[in-house]
């Protein structure tokens, strides 16, 4: 039973500081508690040299324990990105689209996980069906043969259309978000310095983090998250290698979207830093993945598919929504793809073989997820 834990998370892409991150993981902890019959106190949050991080105790029947979360979000990148004009964000929106298909991404998602093809294609063609529709409505004196004075009107018109309708339209479906999202996966993969920058302080952070004593030393992360903690794991590997030692790592990718970068031409360093993780001695890595959540790369080998195929290959652990959410809450939110997504790190509504709360504050080893049965909730109690 583990007593005191150190954990490494990389949150996904969301617009969400290292607070709103701590707050949400303190909503989830009042659900798990309620299933598993503990406590989880979530404590505030501390900003030191060891990042953004808080404590979470946790208590049951025969067991207690302390887990120092720390957070690296990287939504600084994500707010830089949102806060500039609208037609900048889709024009860049599209480079990027552009530089994922030039860079072979695109044909890759399509042929080892269609679905995550199509996650790709959507924002892309919701936008160009937009503009489409302007384009057509100011071109109406053309197309009727109207007299010129007609396009003083259909023009503006237009522009209203595609500016007040369909823009606020694609809101519901986070169109703007998805592009910013392919921007940031674009820039991970050429490793630009504004994410190099962020990959090093996070590093340094982590290091001052793992000088604490721990009986486990446990790294999340989260759909885009995927690439960080790959980057800053690999990166702290390469400035203090003896922080490890003696000590292994669980190394946990939920929902991971680590392919949707590394299968990009330009990808070079990140597709290394998969190979050192997948080889070291001290990692253990494992993959969550959820049939019905269609933002990753469903039953692919990221290791593998990365260029190291011979390298050990972390295990695919296989989840269902359904078996932690009650039936009301699965049927009303399963149509919400990014909704879905976000599931993983999500607080359950019945006992099932995956809890998020559960594995990253509870008594459980870490390592012992890797064998989760999705329908079989485990047994937490202690040795005696």
């Amino acid at each position: 039973m583990i007593q005191n834990r150190i954990l490494l998370h990389f949150p996904g892409f969301e617009p969400l500081d290292a607070e709103a991150h701590r707050q949400r993981y303190k909503r989830s902890a009042t659900q798990a508690a309620a299933v598993w019959n503990a406590r989880f106190d979530v404590g505030t949050l501390t900003l030191d040299g060891q990042g953004a991080h808080f404590l979470v105790d946790a208590q049951g029947t025969d067991w207690s324990t302390r887990s120092d979360i720390h957070v690296f979000d990287h939504n600084s990148l994500i707010s830089a990105m949102r806060s500039e004009p609208l037609w900048v964000q889709i024009a860049k929106g599209f480079k990027a689209g552009f530089d994922v298909v030039r860079q072979g991404g695109a044909v890759a998602y399509l042929r080892h996980a269609w679905r995550f093809g199509l996650f790709f294609l959507f924002p892309f063609l919701f936008v160009a069906a937009g503009l489409a529709l302007g384009i057509n409505i100011a071109v109406i004196p053309s197309t009727f043969d109207l007299s010129t004075w007609w396009f003083f009107l259909a023009i503006p018109t237009g522009y209203l259309v595609v500016r007040h309708g369909v823009i606020p339209f694609s809101d519901r479906y986070h169109v703007l978000h998805l592009l910013a999202d392919w921007r940031l996966a674009v820039a991970l993969a050429e490793n630009r310095s504004e994410v190099a920058s962020l990959i090093e302080r996070a590093a340094d952070q982590a290091i001052e983090a793992l000088k604490q004593p721990s009986d486990e030393v446990l790294v999340t992360s989260h759909s885009m998250g995927a690439n960080f903690a790959i980057s800053v794991i690999g990166r702290l590997l390469e400035k203090a290698p003896d922080m490890v030692a003696g000590r292994r790592i669980i190394f946990v990718t939920l929902g991971g979207a680590a392919l949707q970068c590394s299968l990009l031409s330009s990808a070079s360093i990140l597709r290394r830093r998969i190979g050192m993780l997948a080889r070291h001695r001290d990692v253990d890595w494992f993959d969550i993945q959820c049939l019905t959540d269609p933002i990753h790369l469903y039953k692919c080998h990221t290791v593998a598919l990365s260029g190291h195929p011979e390298a050990p290959q972390p295990k695919l652990v296989f989840i269902r929504f359904k078996h932690a959410m009650s039936a009301e809450r699965y049927r009303k939110n399963r149509r919400d793809f990014l909704r879905m997504h976000r599931q993983y790190v999500l607080g359950p509504d019945q006992p099932s073989g995956f809890d998020f709360t559960l594995m990253t504050a509870g008594p459980l080893p870490a390592k012992s997820f890797e064998s989760l049965v999705s329908t079989r909730a485990p047994v937490i109690q202690a040795r005696s």
